[in-house]
């Protein structure tokens, strides 16, 4: 037991959360965009607060203690009454709103997210804009944890009890393989098999989607290379290295290579990805809602236009919903 002295605070509340649910201070103090030493001080603050130990915190990783277990089953309903609370009180007075955290995929970071951010900020003027890029199976941990308030992220199957999905764009793969590799007129797939496959990595969704895609194909593809990267996959695809699937998203990020590469539909059946805005259901009201709507004419101005300008013969690859 420890000497309860001082306050319980909803930011010590979630930094205990946090710290429970990373089992380390460190992560906890990325998660929370704080420092580890500012983690350790509100988890001290709280134990003094609540008269008990919480944490072993020079376990690796930091474990509960059985005072830990209880309170962690309370402090996650303490939260969901103060994120509720702010919702309601902000959604009253949409301009009163004072803090938006806005997760979004790295496809949309140049082009779409300063437009649809400038946007709000000039209605949201005592708003802080907390944003967070990153991969969509990233994201959707940050939104389940809290840490972010909505996300636009390709979705990734069954939609939780807990999600408001509001779709945005569907963004079917393609094929883009090196200039004049393929013949019009001949078989594609066959020709495409001549050359190695450069693959999109599987740790991440899309590159898991591919390969499930191929997989129930029949296709073994022969591959030496498996990259993260758009640009470093079509710098190989322009070198004549090999050719790729992707989606018009992907190509507009490396756009530089367009003159190398032919892009064409996939030579079996379609598959495409869905980008939408989540967010946890009934939160933040309307707003949510309110936000895909702004956000479509940006995606149509900024992504579908230049996209299919770019490549006109992919008219049903990129759409908005």
């Amino acid at each position: 037991m420890v000497e309860a002295s001082g306050k319980i605070t909803l930011w010590g509340v979630e930094v205990f959360i946090a710290t429970a649910e990373e089992r380390s201070i460190t992560a906890a103090a990325r998660r929370l965009g704080a420092s580890p030493s500012a983690v350790s001080q509100q988890l001290t603050n709280l134990e003094g607060a609540m008269g008990v130990t919480l944490l072993q915190r020079n376990a690796r990783p930091v474990r509960l203690t059985p005072a830990g277990e209880i309170f962690r089953r309370r402090a996650q309903n303490i939260m969901n009454e103060a994120e509720q609370v702010r919702a309601e009180l902000a959604m009253s007075d949409l301009a009163a709103l004072t803090r938006f955290r806005l997760g979004m995929i790295e496809d949309f970071e140049a082009d779409v997210t300063p437009k649809l951010l400038t946007q709000m900020a000039g209605e949201l003027k005592g708003c802080q804009f907390l944003l967070e890029t990153g991969a969509s199976h990233s994201l959707y941990d940050q939104l389940d944890a809290r840490a972010l308030d909505v996300i636009v992220a390709a979705e990734m199957g069954a939609v939780a009890d807990w999600m408001e999905v509001h779709p945005l764009l569907e963004d079917g793969y393609v094929v883009a393989a090196p200039k004049g590799a393929v013949e019009a007129g001949g078989d594609v797939l066959k020709q495409l098999k001549r050359l190695p496959f450069v693959q999109y990595t599987s740790r991440h969704h899309m590159g898991r989607q591919i390969a499930s895609h191929l997989a129930r194909q029949n296709l073994r593809l022969a591959h030496r290379f498996e990259l993260d990267s758009y640009h470093a996959i079509l710098a190989m695809v322009a070198q004549g290295a090999g050719w790729t699937i992707l989606t018009p998203l992907a190509l507009m990020r490396a756009r530089r290579f367009a003159s190398r590469i032919d892009v064409m539909e996939l030579p079996f059946e379609p598959l495409e990805r869905r980008i939408s805005l989540i967010a946890r259901s009934g939160v933040l009201q309307e707003m949510p809602a309110q936000t895909a709507q702004k956000l479509r004419p940006v995606l149509q101005k900024q992504v579908v236009g230049p996209a299919l300008a770019a490549y006109p013969q992919l008219g049903a690859a990129i759409k908005l919903l």
